[in-house]
């Protein structure tokens, strides 16, 4: 097991003897990443990391099990001196304090209203010889299991002519994940595996690509779940142990049922904030009145306990 040391943060040779020169920022977030998972003590479990390729471009896909995923990935593949560009949701690239460090640490901003843009730049950053990160399943996994893939990690693989490197994350849930309240409980346990390469073959189709990524990915992660060293505090804290190894978090048929639940809500929250837009710029519209305020120009009704 490993856990992250103070001579870890400051060593000068943490990212290779030559890193790239403009990759200054995504080195400092590294470097921060590293002393929140000091203060944490989080104990890790890397294996596979020779698998990453020291040059080259590649594919890494993993499940997606907490929102900490992609700091455990990039962690298990500083070894080589790789700083993976992940592929996220282009919201978070808005937003006023994550979007310049997302932006400069040249991650990939996904739009899934415009997503050929999103792909076009993920083959370019492949074919520059850029590891790309992708959770193909596209959101956390509330069953803890692989959910269905999105075929675009492998079409990237076919169409820049390289290697997928199926990997598995586990354990980060129990610190943040979906409907759950962030525990910073220290001394969690965190596994991360990386299997052999899934090389394409000759005339291979994007979904014979991702079924082969799918046996990789599902037998990493019941790995990763079979091995893991700690195990629940108590009959109320199975949550995070998918159901088929005896835990209580939901099947992969509630869950996507949960999935499907959770995207109905956020169609009707986004056309109402629409609405509500929209209402506030028509013209000569009024902000309500707080309760109990008067109107302009008339005098305030007055209190009850007040004295005539």
């Amino acid at each position: 097991m490993y856990t992250a040391s103070w001579r870890d943060v400051v060593r000068r040779d943490l990212f290779g003897p030559r890193p790239e020169r403009g990759d200054g920022p995504y080195r400092l977030v590294v470097r921060v990443t590293l002393v929140i998972f000091r203060l944490l003590r989080l104990r890790f479990d890397v294996r596979g990391s020779e698998h990453v390729p020291t040059s080259g471009g590649a594919v890494i896909c993993s499940n997606h099990v907490s929102y900490l995923d992609f700091t455990f990935l990039g962690l298990g593949a500083l070894p080589r001196h790789r700083l993976v560009r992940f592929m996220a949701k282009a919201s978070v690239f808005g937003h006023w304090f994550a979007g310049p460090f997302m932006r400069a640490m040249r991650h990939i901003p996904v739009d899934r209203k415009a997503g050929a843009a999103a792909f076009d730049a993920a083959v370019r950053s492949l074919r520059d010889g850029q590891v790309v990160g992708v959770f193909p399943e596209a959101t956390i996994s509330q069953s803890f299991t692989v959910k269905e893939l999105k075929a675009g990690a492998a079409r990237m693989a076919l169409d820049a002519q390289v290697p997928i490197l199926p990997a598995a994350v586990w354990g980060g849930h129990r610190v943040a994940t979906k409907k759950r309240p962030v525990d910073l409980t220290r001394g969690r346990a965190v596994t991360v595996l990386f299997g052999e390469p899934v090389v394409p073959e000759p005339g291979e189709t994007p979904p014979a690509l991702l079924a082969r990524t799918k046996v990789a990915m599902e037998a990493l992660l019941d790995e990763a779940q079979r091995t893991y060293p700690q195990q629940p505090d108590g009959p109320d804290d199975t949550w995070w142990v998918p159901a088929h190894l005896g835990g209580t978090a939901p099947t992969p048929q509630e869950a996507a049922e949960r999935d499907s639940a959770d995207a109905a809500g956020a169609r009707v929250r986004a056309r109402t904030s629409r609405r509500a837009r929209l209402l506030a710029r028509l013209p000569g519209r009024r902000r309500p009145r707080a309760a109990g305020s008067a109107a302009p120009g008339r005098p305030s009704p007055e209190r009850p306990d007040r004295a005539a």
